[in-house]
């Protein structure tokens, strides 16, 4: 078919030619669907091909291998002449990436040179991650992730999750279905309205649940194709993003009370509905007051985590059991001060009571009294009870009022101070046992210097975010990392090969446990409270074994039968990043 046809038929096929509309040029080549033709009017329909190769192959981030598809592949999958002909492995692949990452000087900068990685070569990514772990954790985790959930409406390229606000109420189970994949295992949702320290984000939290289900797949094992993270846009409060032209979310103040709670039922009962009771959902990011009414609500009758509430607990209490081994003493023998009484604060505090209660075979409400808490208000106490959240009230102790730390600390003389609040620089006193949690780190209530300087060396000192090592009369102090990044990965991956359908704090405790126990005294005699991250999948797979046991010895595991060596199990069980030979 030369030059151009005319006909009235704008576009529909005649005679096994198809009739252009007046003007058109089709230079010989017939367009059999319409599509040169198709405007916003006249609709086409977008047909796709079902088996990757050629084109469509190089652009699927799973199957992708780049330049290390070998001759035969090429042959077999139409790839020839679509790559330079070299053939590189993937560890010199590898090698290039991690040199192009450390090119850019702007941590940003590094974190959308990872997610392009992601969205281009699925397994090279995590292959990169994975064997870079201490380095790369902080690009695509805490603190980078947090500027970047601040940007994300300029940085956004492609979604990499599900989407769901106000307007799919009623259409939530329909929304569900078009992802892809069926075989769902962890769900990580947020709603965005505390990403980290930063305040109300909005829809632009997406960076967490992505963020967070990378480190499910690299550290913990769990393969990505399981692997969701959704964002729940019931609007924002934050008047910036509101104005900016680039916001991606609704455009609305945030739905609060019976609104904002029908939402999130049906939206459990759609997940329920679609992926069965063994899909683990983390709850991350929520505020204080609708994190701990949602954990309690659907805890019973739905497999839930709050990473911020349990997980943040699990791995601190691993870090304050592990710094008994060098301060010596069991948990009932301290004091402990909380700065920040919000679901992290209060989180680790019943925790902790919890352990105390286990090992000094005393009540749970005996153990409380082990722990102080400080919120905005001062010290919580009995003459405030009144005026308390309910999750505050069970540590409001008998005492005089005490306005800010410094007074808390004189009055309560604590031998481990760990801070959750969110208010940088405030601790300014030493302590044994001093944990520095809220992230970013510029949010954090001391620095790694400062601990060791007010204490003369004697700190054990914890943060939330990364710090350097600090050199102190001549001797070079590693600050601890109480990451959260310890703790989901390997208790995921228990809850998953456990086929566990509810979660315990008895699964809880034993996951801070586990870890716990994987601190040497070699680590203790460096002033270490965790383990190296460069071993973060042994570390993972131990957790797991843990979690999964306590699940099969509670009777929530429906994994049947029970694996006789766990460890080995969990390890089994974990996705590889090497590449796959292709028929």
């Amino acid at each position: 078919m030369a030059g151009s046809v005319e006909g009235e038929n704008g576009g529909v096929p005649v005679g096994g030619q198809v009739a252009m509309a007046p003007g058109v040029v089709t230079g010989g080549v017939e367009d059999a669907y319409g599509e040169d033709r198709a405007t916003e009017d006249q609709t086409v329909t977008p047909w796709a091909v079902c088996i990757a190769s050629g084109h469509s192959l190089l652009r699927d981030p799973r199957h992708n291998k780049g330049l290390s598809f070998t001759e035969k592949e090429r042959d077999t999958h139409y790839l020839r002449g679509l790559l330079p002909p070299v053939v590189l492995s993937q560890d010199l692949q590898e090698k290039r990436m991690l040199q192009n990452v450390r090119q850019f000087q702007v941590p940003l900068q590094r974190y959308t040179a990872l997610m392009d990685l992601q969205e281009r070569n699925e397994r090279l990514f995590y292959k990169l991650l994975i064997d870079n772990v201490e380095e790369l954790l902080p690009v695509v985790y805490t603190p980078t992730v947090g500027e970047a959930c601040q940007k994300y409406g300029s940085i956004f390229r492609r979604p990499q999750g599900l989407y769901i606000s106000l307007k799919e109420k009623g259409r939530i189970l329909e929304v569900l279905r078009n992802w892809t994949e069926k075989s769902i295992q962890v769900i990580v949702v947020t709603d965005g309205e505390r990403i980290l320290g930063l305040g109300d984000l909005g829809c632009q939290g997406m960076g967490i649940p992505v963020g967070k289900l990378a480190l499910y797949t690299a550290l913990g094992g769990v393969r990505p194709s399981a692997c969701l993270p959704i964002t729940i846009d019931v609007g924002t409060n934050n008047e910036d993003l509101l104005k900016d032209e680039f916001y991606i979310g609704l455009k609305q103040r945030r739905a609060t009370g019976q609104e904002y709670s029908e939402f999130l039922d049906e939206f459990m009962a759609a997940v329920r509905q679609n992926y069965g009771q063994k899909v683990l959902v983390q709850f991350e990011d929520f505020a204080n007051h609708n994190a701990f009414t949602l954990l309690e609500k659907y805890r019973t009758n739905h497999l839930v985590f709050n990473d911020d509430i349990q997980g943040t607990a699990a791995v601190v209490l691993a870090g304050i059991i592990a710094a008994l081994k060098s301060v010596g003493g069991t948990l009932a023998d301290h004091t402990f001060l909380f700065f920040g009484a919000g679901e992290a604060g209060t989180g680790i505090a019943e925790l902790v009571a919890l352990e105390i209660s286990r090992q000094a075979n005393v009540s749970v409400e005996e153990a409380r009294k082990k722990i102080w808490l400080v919120d905005s208000k001062g010290l919580i106490v009995a003459s405030r009870e009144e005026t308390l959240q309910p999750f505050k009230k069970r540590y409001a102790h008998e005492h005089e009022p005490v306005k800010d730390l410094l007074g808390a600390v004189k009055a309560i003389r604590p031998t481990a101070l760990i801070g959750s609040a969110g208010v940088g620089q405030s601790f300014t006193k030493e302590r044994p046992i001093v944990l520095a949690l809220s992230n970013p780190t510029s949010q954090s209530e001391c620095t790694a210097e400062q601990a060791y300087t007010w204490s003369q060396g004697r700190a054990i000192f914890g943060s939330g975010s990364p710090f350097d090592p600090v050199k102190y009369n001549d001797k070079l102090f590693v600050p601890a990392q109480a990451n959260n990044a310890y703790i989901f990965p390997g208790f995921g991956l228990g809850v998953v090969i456990s086929g566990a359908v509810r979660v315990s704090d008895d699964m809880v405790l034993a996951a801070a446990e586990a870890l716990a126990e994987q601190v040497t005294p070699e680590h203790i005699e460096k002033g270490l409270i965790y383990p190296p991250f460069s071993i973060i999948r042994k570390i993972s797979a131990n957790i797991a074994a843990h979690v999964a046991a306590k699940a099969y010895d509670l009777g929530m595991a429906t994994q049947l039968p029970r694996p006789k060596d766990l460890v080995k199990y969990a390890e089994s069980c974990m996705y590889s990043p090497v590449y796959r030979s292709y028929r």
